[in-house]
C-alpha cells in the first residue's frame, strides 16, 4: 500500500521562485557591503592583500562566514517579522547583550557613514585634484535624498547598482592579474619591502574582523529585508548569491592589488592605480564607479540609523536624517580616509566577532532542542520573551 504521508507530501505545490526578487536581494546585499572601503580598494588592501597569499585564504574564510551570517539574518528576519530589524540582536544574544549590540551597531553604522563621506572626498581629491569637501558634500546630498524615499526604494535602487559594480571590479582585477602576473608570482618576496597598513596581526584574525564589522552592518538591514519578503527560498537564495558574489569579487580584487603591490602601497585609492595602469580613461570612468559604490553603502547606513530612532518617512525621520548627514559630513571631510578605515572597521570588527560566536551558540542550541527558526518553526517562547522585554 502507498504511504498516505508520502502521497500527501507529493501533492504539496512547490514554492515558485521569482528570479528577479532573488537578484534584487543579492544586489542589495552586495551593494551594502561595497562602500568606500571595497570600491576604493583600501579595505581589501588592509584586510587581505597585505598578508600575501595567506590573505587570499582569509578571503576564502570570509566567503563561508558571510554565507552563514547572511542566510541566517535574512531568513530569521523572514520567519519572525521583527517590528524593527535591530530586534535580531535580542533574538541571538538575549535582552541585555542584544541591547548592547543594538546600540553599538547604531554607533558603528553611523561611524561607517562618515567613512563613506571621507572615501568620496578622497576619490575626488586623488583623481581630480578637487578639495576633499567637494566629494564629501556630493555624497552627503545623494545619500540623504535617497534615504528620504524609503526602504523599498532603497532596495530597488541599490539592488540594481550593486551587481554592475561587482562585475566591473572583477574585470578590473582580472585584467590587472594578467597584465602583471609576474608581480603576482613574486608578491610574497615584494611584500616585506613595502610599507602597508594591516587590519590585524595575522590573516585569520583579519578575516574574522572583516566578517565581524560586515555583520554589524548587515544584521538589521537583512532582517528588515527578510521581514518584507514573502518567500523564504527567495530570501535564502538572494543572501547566498549575494555572499558568494561579493566574496568572489573580494578575492579577485585582492589578487589584482597583490600583482601591483609596489604601485598601490600607501595609496588612498588603490583601485584607481589598477585602472590607471590599464588606461587613463578607465581610471576616469572607474572614479565615478567608486563613487557609485560608496553611494550604495552610504544610503542604507544612513537609513539604518534614522530608522532605529524614528518611524520611516515621518517628519522626525526626515529631520533626523538631514541632521545626521550634516554631522557625518563635517567628520568625514576632516579625518583621513585610510585612518578611518583602519580604526573604525578594525575595532568594531572585533566586537562583531563576539556576535558571531553568540550566533554559533544560538544555532547549536536550536539544533540540540530540535528547533529550526530558519524554516519558520521557531521557539515561540524565545520570540515571546524577546517581544515582552523589548
Amino acid at each position: 500500500m502507498s504511504n498516505p504521508s508520502v502521497l500527501k507530501n507529493s501533492t504539496v505545490k512547490k514554492e515558485t521562485i521569482n528570479k528577479k526578487n532573488v537578484v534584487t536581494i543579492a544586489g542589495a546585499f552586495i551593494a551594502f557591503l561595497i562602500g568606500s572601503g571595497f570600491a576604493t580598494g583600501q579595505e581589501v588592501l588592509q584586510y587581505f592583500t597585505s598578508y600575501g597569499y595567506m590573505g587570499i585564504l582569509g578571503a576564502g574564510v570570509t566567503l563561508f562566514l558571510l554565507l552563514y551570517v547572511g542566510v541566517s539574518f535574512i531568513t530569521v528576519g523572514q520567519a519572525h517579522k521583527f517590528e524593527k530589524g535591530s530586534d535580531i540582536f535580542k533574538y541571538y544574544c538575549g535582552e541585555k547583550l542584544g541591547t548592547f549590540f543594538d546600540y553599538f551597531s547604531v554607533l558603528f553604522i553611523y561611524l561607517s557613514f562618515t567613512v563613506m563621506i571621507a572615501g568620496a572626498g578622497a576619490t575626488f581629491n586623488q583623481h581630480f585634484g578637487l578639495p576633499v569637501y567637494i566629494g564629501g558634500i556630493l555624497m552627503a546630498v545623494l545619500a540623504t535624498s535617497t534615504v528620504l524615499f524609503g526602504l523599498s526604494n532603497i532596495v530597488d535602487i541599490i539592488g540594481k547598482i550593486g551587481p554592475v559594480i561587482v562585475v566591473i571590479s572583477i574585470a578590473l582585477g582580472l585584467i590587472s592579474i594578467f597584465q602583471n602576473f609576474d608581480g603576482l608570482v613574486r608578491a610574497n618576496e615584494i611584500l616585506p619591502t613595502v610599507e602597508l597598513t594591516r587590519a590585524s596581526t595575522n590573516w585569520f584574525f583579519a578575516a574574522c574582523s572583516y566578517v565581524g564589522f560586515c555583520m554589524l552592518w548587515l544584521a538589521g538591514f537583512l532582517a528588515a529585508i527578510g521581514g518584507t519578503s514573502e518567500s523564504k527560498k527567495e530570501a535564502t537564495y538572494g543572501a547566498t548569491l549575494g555572499a558568494v558574489g561579493f566574496s568572489v569579487a573580494v578575492i579577485i580584487v585582492a589578487l589584482g592589488l597583490l600583482s601591483c603591490i609596489q604601485d598601490v602601497a600607501g595609496s588612498q585609492i588603490p583601485s584607481l592605480h589598477l585602472a590607471g595602469n590599464i588606461h587613463p580613461t578607465l581610471a576616469l570612468v572607474f572614479s565615478f564607479i567608486i563613487v557609485a559604490g560608496i553611494y550604495t553603502t552610504a544610503v542604507p547606513l544612513l537609513w539604518s540609523v534614522s530608522a532605529r530612532f524614528t518611524e520611516d518617512k515621518s517628519p522626525k525621520f526626515r529631520t533626523l536624517t538631514v541632521g545626521l548627514a550634516l554631522v557625518g559630513l563635517v567628520v568625514g571631510i576632516w579625518l583621513p580616509f585610510d585612518k578611518l578605515v583602519n580604526v573604525v572597521y578594525v575595532i568594531n570588527g572585533y566586537v562583531g566577532i563576539g556576535l558571531l560566536l553568540l550566533m554559533f551558540v544560538k544555532s547549536a542550541r536550536n539544533k540540540m532542542q530540535g528547533t529550526n527558526d530558519l524554516n519558520g518553526s521557531s521557539n515561540s517562547g524565545d520570540q515571546h520573551d524577546m517581544r515582552k522585554n523589548a
